[in-house]
């Protein structure tokens, strides 16, 4: 069954070169064209990934990217978001809002479709993976994604998730941001470590008392503790 990805941007240029290409790597591409539509469509649709625009009419991305993490039936589809290339800032933010990638326009289609199958390919590696991890009051149980503390579960991001799960896995190995950019988000070479520390801060904030767990490793990068 081919993977529908929702594409939200207001240039209907952008949305007809995207959509051929999408279509021409095998996916089902739907689109939106304003903030409104997008979070009707991920109801409706329930896609396997949002190509998001920060820029949009009606409900900016960065809201429609808020309200998909707060609704479980919608939180945990990979949203890989589109910025301008001097927001710095809104990188930050929709990294924080809970984007699990990002890339800068002006963009090469080809790049947005290989980055669109990174991140589907390792979503559902955690998925088909079998491990179920217990840790003190933290459970991860990988084939359904889910994630417990205390016995209540915790909300996660498929990055957020991936993250927790491979660091889990490698407990008492500290793992430098450059090779968890390379396991988690799939890229080749360390392209902003700064995601790394975004999407560590928004996981222990989760997690809440669990975050013990995860130890920051001064100047190169964190690690799972193997007792707490």
């Amino acid at each position: 069954m081919k993977s529908k990805i929702l594409v939200v941007d207001d240039e209907p240029d952008a949305l007809e070169v995207l959509g051929f290409k999408l279509r021409e790597a095998g996916f089902t591409p739907i689109f939106a064209t304003d903030g409104l539509k997008a979070l009707a469509a991920v109801r409706a649709e329930r896609p396997d990934l949002v190509v998001l625009d920060l820029m949009l009419p009606e409900l900016d991305g960065l809201e429609v990217c808020k309200l998909m993490r707060r609704d479980p039936s919608t939180a945990a589809i990979p949203v890989l978001m589109l910025t301008a290339k001097a927001a710095e800032m809104d990188r930050v933010v929709g990294l924080e809002l809970g984007a699990d990638d990002y890339v800068t326009k002006p963009y090469s289609p080809r790049e947005l479709v290989l980055r669109i199958r990174k991140l589907l390919k390792r979503t559902k590696a955690a998925e088909d993976n079998g491990d179920r991890l217990q840790f003190g009051l933290l459970q991860i149980d990988v084939p359904h994604h889910a994630a417990h503390v205390d016995g209540k579960a915790v909300t996660l991001t498929a990055t957020e998730f991936n993250l927790l799960a491979v660091l889990a896995k490698r407990r008492g190995r500290v793992q430098t941001r450059e090779r968890l950019l390379q396991d988690v988000w799939g890229y080749e070479t360390a392209i902003d470590t700064r995601t790394v520390d975004t999407h560590m801060r928004r996981l222990r904030e989760k997690i809440g008392p669990a975050a013990e767990y995860l130890e920051t490793i001064r100047g190169v990068g964190y690690r799972f503790k193997a007792d707490s």
